[in-house]
């Protein structure tokens, strides 16, 4: 499709992202409107009356947080809600939402002491993120990784089992759409999408001989998309999806 062509509709959810050309390539780092995408900043989609919030951060007490807790109390549609962004960066709440909305997850065992290795293990406290996980091998950095990721004991941690030839991968999904051209990642980004409504978050899945799984979901910094996922995020705030 040629540079800066308007679509009169946005990819579908779950549709790959069209390569844009390099040649006369605007700032993708900033929307047609002008709006930069700087670090930290907050930005408003409207649609058939739902506002969706798009942020670097949508942790609890987050400045995003906080502006969605007040659109709802205002008795305003916005997505995505405040539960939806607490059950999305705790893993095991996130899979079990997401196991119930249908989508393949990762299983998982929550522990305070050593398991079977391989395994990817992600903290469970307040200070936890879901992007810093640690993969947990079968040699003698296991006890000290699990030290690491418990505090010294004092925290739970959730473990995904890895199978054998499995591989970690990931993916951002803005709007539901990814630029895999993996149909499996497709599919399980338009899935995560109808079930948490977040406009901007990157996938981590577990890829093995049972298929593409859910591990976990994380915010994405502005920073690290690519040039065509920022021009696709700068078109979805300025209203229009240019490619």
């Amino acid at each position: 499709m040629p540079e800066g062509q308007l679509l009169l509709e946005p990819p579908a959810p779950g549709e790959a992202l069209p390569r844009a050309n390099a040649q006369g390539r605007r700032d993708p780092s900033r929307a047609k409107s002008g709006l930069a995408l700087c670090r930290e900043s907050l930005h408003t989609v409207v649609r058939e009356g739902v506002m969706y919030l798009v942020s670097e951060n949508y942790s609890y007490k987050s400045e995003a947080y906080y502006s969605i807790l007040m659109h709802e109390t205002q008795g305003e549609k916005v997505a995505p809600g405040t539960r939806a962004i607490l059950d999305a960066f705790v893993v095991p709440v996130c899979l079990e939402r997401a196991r119930m909305e249908g989508i393949p997850v990762a299983e998982y065992a929550i522990s305070q002491s050593c398991i079977q290795a391989p395994a990817v293990i992600y903290g469970l406290n307040y200070f936890a993120c879901t992007s810093h996980f640690e993969v947990l091998r079968e040699d003698e950095s296991a006890r000290e990784l699990i030290r690491h990721v418990t505090n010294n004991g004092k925290y739970p941690f959730c473990s995904q089992r890895l199978e054998d030839g499995a591989t970690i991968r990931r993916a951002v999904s803005i709007f539901g759409n990814v630029s895999s051209p993996d149909p499996a990642m497709a599919g399980m980004a338009a899935g995560i999408w109808e079930a948490f409504w977040i406009p901007l978050v990157e996938i981590i899945c577990l890829d093995g001989p049972s298929g593409l799984r859910l591990s976990s979901l994380c915010p994405v910094r502005y920073s690290r998309l690519a040039p065509a996922e920022k021009e696709l995020l700068s078109a979805y705030l300025s209203g229009q999806v240019f490619l």
